[in-house]
């Protein structure tokens, strides 16, 4: 009796699963919304055991805080390349800051919000987003305090602006307005901010 040789499934590296499981979580959101994001439901999607998905993430906090990680680096790469190819002046960057905030947004489509809103559900997701948007609020403080008379620009002012940055870019998602609207406003928003910081 002649038996059936079957090939060899191939293991992918511990990075190439993590990367795997990002591309499945990112689509479960996608097609169903955060909240059937688990992690039961994501290694069933992927179709690997649970304790697999359990020893990349541990918890569903650990996915929804590494989903908004991997959009923190594709908005930081998005702006950073964005700010090479810019004029050096107060509505270059404005238009950089704003365009790349929007743009990464709805790259990303209705997912981001999802995840903020699951962000600032608890304590300790609560505190990456925080560490985070600190993170984005600096590098905007670095690249802005230049143009301002005062030479720095408030904290209070980096707040408005990013919470006006995060309302715009939801209401793009959603075709509440355009996104080009949302670009327009967000970089009027902080011209505007910046001239406030005599």
């Amino acid at each position: 009796m002649q038996t059936k040789k079957t090939e060899p499934r191939s293991r992918l590296t511990r990075e190439g699963r993590y990367r795997q499981l990002i591309h499945v979580a990112w689509q479960i959101i996608g097609e169903e919304g955060t909240e059937a994001l688990t992690l039961g439901r994501l290694s069933e999607r992927a179709g690997v055991t649970k304790p697999v998905v359990y020893d990349h993430f541990t918890t569903r906090s650990g996915l929804l805080a590494a989903l908004y990680r991997e959009y923190d680096i594709r908005q930081t790469a998005v702006m950073d390349k964005a700010l090479d190819a810019s004029s050096p002046t107060l509505a270059g960057r404005a238009e950089v800051i704003a365009a790349s905030y929007v743009d990464c947004v709805l790259l990303q489509g209705r997912e981001i919000p999802g995840i903020i809103a699951a962000l600032a559900g608890s304590p300790e997701l609560e505190k990456i987003k925080r560490e985070y948007d600190t993170a984005f609020i600096e590098k905007c403080r670095a690249l802005l305090a230049s143009f301002a008379d005062a030479g720095s620009i408030k904290s209070a002012g980096l707040w408005a602006m990013l919470g006006a940055a995060e309302a715009l870019s939801y209401a793009a998602t959603t075709g509440d307005i355009s996104p080009q609207q949302a670009k327009d406003e967000l970089c009027e928003t902080i011209k505007a901010m910046v001239a406030r910081n005599k």
